[in-house]
């Protein structure tokens, strides 16, 4: 799995983390049915600007899902509980990042949501 680096600014603070970029038949499936500690964070680029729903079925993990614009801002960032079927975006947006809660990604996802432990 080749990995790019993404970065971007959220409440007045850098991240920067590698993702893997979802091809076509991919962006379906995203990180579903995947293990969580084996999981990477995915990026979904729409080209254009959408305004899908997402989901989180057969997903058997907590992760954060953080929706851009055109222009790398953040539009909404949300925790992700497994199972969930209707996850609509706040504004139409190109990108999405979704980021498995586990080891690997731990002290990301605290800084962007809080406290993951109880997910």
């Amino acid at each position: 799995m080749e990995l790019e680096k993404v970065g971007f600014n959220y409440r007045g603070e850098e991240f920067s983390l590698e993702v893997h970029r979802c091809k076509r038949f991919e962006m379906f499936s995203g990180l579903m049915f995947k293990r969580r500690e084996k999981a990477k964070a995915l990026l979904f680029d729409f080209k254009k600007e959408v305004k899908l729903n997402f989901h989180s079925l057969f997903v058997f993990f907590p992760f954060v899902a953080i929706w851009f614009d055109d222009k790398n801002r953040v539009l909404d960032v949300k925790k992700i509980k497994p199972f969930k079927i209707n996850l609509p975006s706040r504004k139409p947006f190109t990108k999405v990042i979704e980021i498995p809660i586990n080891k690997e990604y731990r002290a990301l996802t605290k800084s962007l949501v809080g406290d993951t432990k109880s997910l």
